[in-house]
């Protein structure tokens, strides 16, 4: 049943990753620094989550991507947290730290502050680590900061949907 508070397009993904990843044995971690732990959050919201997700991380601080997921403080420093370096590390770091075969990571700029020329509020890096494959994307969302975190959360699950192997 459709929880009132998830959009039914965010619920068609969770409900397609309850079938594919069972199917082919496999759990599923989540790194979230600007979606704040949506994407696990719609996860666990289906009964019986437990059966394909593993855990959830929001590492909203650069210090909790370098303790929690082993993401490298130099690299923070380097390309900031909003970046596809970041974002790579994350999703690797939470297949390693979990041993799952499926990861995923969030890292952007929800607003209505932080951003900036080079990078605008709505500027949302995604990485997925698939049997032990790491994709990556950026992706520029418009709208409040209740958008951007809404459209983040649909367009990680999806991307992670859309990545599996046949």
């Amino acid at each position: 049943m459709l929880p009132l508070w998830l959009p039914p397009a965010v619920w068609a993904e969770v409900e397609a990753l309850a079938q594919a990843l069972p199917a082919r044995g496999w759990r599923l971690a989540t790194a979230e620094s600007c979606t704040g732990g949506l994407v696990a959050s719609a996860c666990t919201a289906r009964a019986g989550s437990s059966d394909w997700f593993e855990r959830g991380w929001v590492t909203y601080a650069n210090a909790a991507k370098t303790a929690e997921l082993g993401v490298p403080a130099a690299l923070i420093e380097a390309h900031g947290a909003v970046s596809e370096p970041v974002a790579r590390a994350m999703a690797a770091g939470a297949a390693a730290r979990a041993g799952v075969a499926a990861a995923l990571a969030v890292t952007g700029i929800a607003g209505p502050g932080g951003g900036s020329a080079a990078k605008p509020v709505g500027t949302v890096w995604f990485a997925w680590c698939v049997g032990g494959q790491v994709h990556a994307e950026c992706v520029r969302f418009d709208g409040d900061r209740a958008a951007v975190r809404a459209q983040a959360a649909l367009h990680a699950l999806a991307g992670l949907r859309r990545r599996l192997p046949d």
